[in-house]
């Protein structure tokens, strides 16, 4: 079992930055590839970043792809995502998700989940 907690949201002007951290407990995180997630209200939950167990294989969804970086330091069993340029449309609960293998961009294959940090970036 592993557990997370996100954090790090907040309401931001659009072409503002935020940095989310999703930090890990209950097993060796360098064990575990991370994923995280969006959910907007009324839609459906979307990939935005995934990274491997070793940091360096790292993914992006098309929407994010050079505005959002993500990254983790095994050392401190945190993941992080780096946001620039965020749009109003950046706006939803980001969460962090894990799993023993790094699970592509299906929400479904990811067994571990946070709670959610939300996001506003305003227009």
């Amino acid at each position: 079992q592993v557990q997370l907690v996100e954090s790090g949201g907040g309401l931001v002007q659009a072409g503002g930055s935020l940095r989310l951290s999703c930090a890990a407990s209950g097993r060796t995180f360098s064990g575990y590839a991370a994923g995280w997630f969006r959910q907007a209200p009324g839609k459906e939950r979307e990939f935005v970043a995934g990274i491997k167990r070793s940091g360096f294989s790292t993914y992006a969804s098309d929407s994010v792809k050079g505005r959002f970086t993500i990254s983790r330091d095994n050392a401190k069993n945190t993941v992080y995502l780096q946001m620039n340029s965020l749009k109003p449309e950046d706006t939803a609960v980001y969460y962090c998700a894990a799993d023993r293998y790094y699970s592509g961009s299906d929400h479904r294959s990811y067994n571990y989940w946070g709670q959610g940090t939300q996001v506003t970036v305003s227009s």
